[in-house]
């Protein structure tokens, strides 16, 4: 349950979802909105960079390429966005193809504010903080830019079975 700062108290009623693509225009889900897509039931492992890993987790969610389908974009990078200000870089392949989702629940249960509800991203072939607790959006990027961990020390990309951990 590591963080980069303090657990942001983030309402439903004010939360919102984007995508800017890199003209500046912003595609936006409100929290209704987010909830009436098509939701996922997501069976996976995750793998956090301090060496531990949890297997079989369960999550629901709404894919990332539910929220692509109308985006209009050339970039092939994001920068993810949280609540509380967190940023991870994410390249848009592994954002897409089934790969990635903005997940509400955890073991059948709405996320933990501590645990990065009600939304956080899920991007669990790579390490777990690819998978911005607390998310609210993507920026498209035309270039590959770091985030905080990576400006930090944290490799560029984060896969857990190349062990990709710091620069």
């Amino acid at each position: 349950m590591l963080s980069a700062g303090p657990t942001p108290k983030v309402d439903k009623s004010v939360w919102e979802f984007t995508i800017t693509n890199e003209t500046g225009k912003v595609y936006r889900w409100t929290w209704d909105e987010f909830m009436a897509l098509p939701q996922d039931d997501v069976s996976t492992d995750i793998h956090c960079v301090t060496s531990w890993s949890k297997l079989g987790t369960s999550w629901r969610g709404v894919k990332l390429d539910t929220l692509f389908e109308n985006v209009d974009s050339d970039c092939e990078f994001t920068m993810a966005h949280s609540y509380g200000g967190y940023t991870t870089n994410v390249p848009l392949k592994d954002l897409l193809d089934g790969k990635a989702w903005v997940a509400h629940q955890f073991d059948g249960k709405d996320l933990a504010p501590e645990h990065g509800g009600p939304a956080r991203l899920l991007v669990p072939h790579l390490y777990f903080w690819k998978s911005a607790k607390w998310v609210r959006g993507l920026e498209m990027l035309r270039r590959d830019e770091p985030g905080f961990w990576e400006q930090n020390g944290y490799n560029m990309y984060g896969d857990p079975w190349r062990e990709e951990r710091y620069w």
